[in-house]
């Protein structure tokens, strides 16, 4: 006859798993909080005509809800111009600084990763270092060169200063995401006849197609969000950015309108949130994922 022994088994692992779980979820939750307060709190101060001024109590709701403050700001925001004249000025720095960043960078970045020169190492180092340097730097630099070449006050010459800025950092990440593809995959391009211009198109850059749209919004993200800078190459009132608008936000008697200013905020983030979507969906369709369009 079998004995049958019963096994203690003890709850308290069980408990302090599901008190870890519990804590692990509350600290999420505090953290969501944290960061969707502030989000939350914009678009409650976008849709407020009554706040004058600064908001002289915290409130999680708005006193009147409307739409007469984005009308307002959509029609004449901070600067002369309209908001779609402001965001035409904002696409166009913020796409052609990306596009100088991704033409210009893409060659160097293949260079530094497949080819071998005196200097490469240093090279190297030398654009890794500008990717840290701060962009007041630049400052002095450019003035001199676009002033001489008469470009300082032209939105193609602030282009070019976001350009500056950001291709380091740009060059830097298509340098790793080349020097990732197997070499033997161009090896074998130019085994059936390829030479290197059309390997270049045809094998190595759609593979590395994924770091070069990352790169390429970190461009465009500097040329869309930066401000100060930009004032000292920009003159006239017809090119003034988004960016730029919010910075010289209209003053009132109280201060700053922060409804206005709230409500050109919230307008502005639409057009990069309709970019990262668009670019997302054919990112994920990038080859280096194994997906293929149906």
């Amino acid at each position: 006859m079998s004995e049958t022994r019963r096994v203690y088994r003890d709850p308290w692992p069980r408990r302090r798993r599901r008190m870890a779980t519990a804590a692990t979820y509350a600290i999420l939750a505090l953290v969501a909080i944290w960061v969707l307060l502030p989000l939350w709190t914009l678009v409650w101060t976008a849709f407020d005509p009554t706040l004058q001024g600064y908001p002289s109590e915290f409130s999680l709701w708005p006193k009147e809800w409307s739409l007469s403050v984005l009308a307002d700001t959509f029609a004449k925001p901070a600067q002369s111009l309209s908001f779609l004249g402001l965001l035409k000025n904002s696409l166009f720095v913020a796409g052609t600084a990306a596009a100088i960043s991704m033409i210009f960078g893409m060659s160097m970045a293949y260079a530094f990763a497949r080819m071998r020169f005196p200097g490469r190492a240093a090279g190297g180092f030398a654009i890794l270092l500008g990717a840290f340097l701060p962009a007041v730097a630049l400052m002095v630099p450019l003035y001199v060169l676009l002033q001489s070449v008469g470009l300082r006050t032209t939105q193609i010459g602030l282009a070019i200063v976001y350009a500056a800025m950001s291709m380091p950092l740009a060059l830097w990440l298509m340098r790793a995401a080349f020097a990732a593809i197997p070499a033997e995959l161009e090896e074998a391009a130019f085994l059936d006849g390829a030479s290197r211009r059309q390997t270049f198109l045809r094998v190595t850059l759609p593979l590395a197609a994924p770091s070069i749209v990352v790169a390429a919004l970190l461009a465009f993200l500097i040329g869309y969000a930066e401000f100060a800078i930009g004032w000292l190459f920009v003159e006239k009132g017809t090119d003034v950015t988004l960016a730029m608008a919010m910075s010289g936000a209209e003053i009132g008697v109280f201060g700053p309108t922060w409804s206005r200013l709230a409500a050109l905020v919230l307008m502005s983030i639409v057009p990069v949130v309709i970019v990262f979507v668009v670019l997302q969906r054919w990112f994920l369709r990038s080859p280096l994922y194994g997906a293929t369009d149906t």
